[in-house]
């Protein structure tokens, strides 16, 4: 199986990432040593008790130490009682409660930074997806890749959500450049590097394979199976879908122009200025010609085109300035990931 971020160099904005054949130059080829498993939840407290003994019992069966973190997104249901006699019946299970409903991406966040493990497994609790899935995941990891994610290959969900995956995956697929047929699935494993360099907020947790082959790291998809909810309803409607794209739109500008501002706004500045400009030539012609232009709309839209050019170009050159104080600042944390090749080298 070959990872997404192809063997060839690339010119990561201006900067040469060679990608070897192989794991040994990219990924720490160590064994994990320990797993957190990170299960956000929100009103799923029917669910946890169905879903949470199958994953431990798929922990278990790695044969190495784990963790299971249930993140309560604020829930209004009995979500407390049940993490609390979850925990009780097994010592692996910490509950963790946000004092308000503050989204996935946010438990997320919470949990990957309360998790200890060197391999993080982020899982849904309503149950559909399978944790026996889990080991074929983390051994696929182990195999050279830092991010996994759980392709759900027969998906159990309404028609209007199946279809509107589809059309999602290839959008975020074509608009991103990162092969993939199921960014949002809900099971995922991956390295501690992983969460410690991807920053999540927002709903930018669907995009975790994007962000995560934007930083440099090796990211691949496994088939797993997919089920039905347990109990109770989706916590998505269509308006997530909407806000998706949104975050689509977010994510590229994070990804492409995030240290270079100025070449997205300066791009659309110049743009402007040229149909304002010839707009205002071509009212100027008319006039040498004799013909009156000032009542012409032509002439207010020419102005209006430089104008916002102006604002563009402003705008892109605030935005450098931007990047270069917060570069100047943080030193070498707003450098991208890094790994030392020497090491892996001497231990091949």
């Amino acid at each position: 199986m070959r990872g997404w971020g192809c063997d060839e160099i690339v010119d990561h904005h201006g900067i040469e990432i060679v990608i070897v054949p192989g794991s040994e130059l990219m990924t720490d080829h160590t064994k994990a040593t320990s797993i957190s498993l990170v299960i956000p939840s929100y009103n799923e407290g029917e669910n946890l008790p169905e879903t949470v003994p199958p994953a431990i019992a798929a922990l278990a069966s790695i044969g190495i130490a784990f963790e299971v973190l249930i993140i309560d997104d604020g829930s209004t249901d009995d979500t407390v009682e049940v993490v609390r006699s979850l925990s009780a019946k097994h010592p692996e299970v910490r509950g963790i409660r946000l004092r308000r409903n503050a989204g996935k991406a946010a438990a997320l966040s919470v949990g990957f930074s309360q998790a200890t493990g060197d391999v993080i497994v982020m899982m849904d609790a309503d149950g559909q997806d399978e944790p026996t899935a889990i080991p074929a995941l983390v051994a696929t990891l182990e195999s050279g890749y830092d991010l996994v994610t759980g392709r759900r290959a027969d998906r159990n969900d309404r028609f209007i959500k199946r279809h509107t995956s589809k059309l999602y995956n290839a959008t975020t697929s074509w608009i991103s450049g990162v092969p993939g047929r199921d960014f949002n699935s809900g099971l995922k494993v991956m390295r501690r590097d992983v969460v410690e360099n991807v920053d999540l907020y927002g709903e930018l947790h669907r995009y975790l394979p994007v962000l995560a082959a934007w930083s440099g790291f090796r990211v691949t998809e496994v088939e797993v199976e997919h089920h039905t909810r347990l109990h109770g309803t989706t916590k998505y409607g269509i308006a997530r879908f909407w806000r998706g794209i949104f975050d689509l739109v977010t994510v590229k500008f994070l990804t492409s122009y995030n240290r270079r501002p100025f070449h997205l706004f300066g791009g659309m500045g110049i743009i402007s200025a040229i149909i304002g400009s010839g707009l205002l030539i071509w009212m100027f012609i008319l006039h040498l010609a004799g013909t009156a232009v000032g009542t012409k709309p032509a002439v207010i839209t020419g102005v209006l085109f430089e104008v916002v050019a102006v604002q563009l170009l402003s705008t892109g050159l605030v935005g450098e300035l931007l990047v270069y104080l917060n570069r100047s600042r943080d030193g070498e944390r707003s450098l991208p990931a890094t790994q030392d090749i020497t090491e892996s080298l001497s231990d091949s």
